[in-house]
């Protein structure tokens, strides 16, 4: 039987694809405050603001492919039986080829009814209002936003324990719920961490890694 390895990715990993974090500039991301267009009540206050915020990213998204990181990730899928819970919002672990990805914190190419949070599209085109689902209701990005809760967290926690091997790549691990996994793996898991400014450094079994996703994604491929 093929070992279980456990992936955790964040912005890091994308980010050498072109996507933009506002991690990387003091809360701000793409000139916009946070607060405004990642919120419930941002999106209440201007929904408009927010449906044009998640159509240039959409937009964005048909532009950016996936990279050497993600093809390298999708590649162990040879050798070990993988599970991709990544913090990302956009599909390129999915057009790298792995085919076991858990999005905690949703997806630009879905959105959900304002009114039921089950009922969910595909969409690949803009967002605007007067979009609405069949019981009349506005449409929104399925996105996870600051405040609202996290569903695939219980799901991603249960992938977690039974890890052989988990790997870390792109994200500082301070951000909860998502932060908390790694405490999910039982102990003695071998754990790797990969990322050019690593914020773990001294938990058991930790090996770091402290390169860009790509270039740690080879080394972890060495070191496998």
């Amino acid at each position: 039987m093929k070992k279980h390895l456990v992936v955790l990715t964040g912005a890091g990993i994308s980010a050498e694809s072109g996507i933009k974090t506002f991690r990387d500039a003091d809360g701000l991301w793409e000139g916009h405050d946070i607060m405004e267009v990642a919120t419930p009540e941002g999106f209440a206050r201007n929904p408009e603001l927010v449906l044009d915020f998640y159509n240039q990213r959409r937009r964005q998204l048909f532009e950016v492919d996936p990279n050497p990181a993600h093809v390298g990730l999708a590649a162990f899928e040879k050798d070990y039986k993988v599970s991709i819970i990544t913090q990302n919002v956009d599909d390129l672990h999915e057009r790298a080829g792995s085919t076991n990805v858990i999005h905690l914190h949703g997806e630009l190419l879905k959105v959900r009814s304002t009114y039921d949070d089950n009922d969910i599209f595909e969409w690949k085109t803009d967002v605007v209002l007067g979009d609405f689902c069949k019981k009349g209701h506005q449409l929104r990005p399925h996105i996870v936003w600051f405040g609202e809760e996290v569903p695939m967290i219980e799901n991603a926690m249960r992938i977690c324990k039974t890890a052989d091997i988990l790997v870390i790549i792109g994200t500082s691990m301070q951000v909860y719920p998502a932060a908390g996994l790694m405490h999910y793996v039982a102990p003695n898991t071998p754990i790797f961490y990969i990322d050019p400014k690593p914020t773990l450094s001294n938990k058991q079994n930790l090996t770091v890694i402290p390169e860009t996703a790509t270039v740690g994604v080879l080394k972890l491929k060495e070191l496998l």
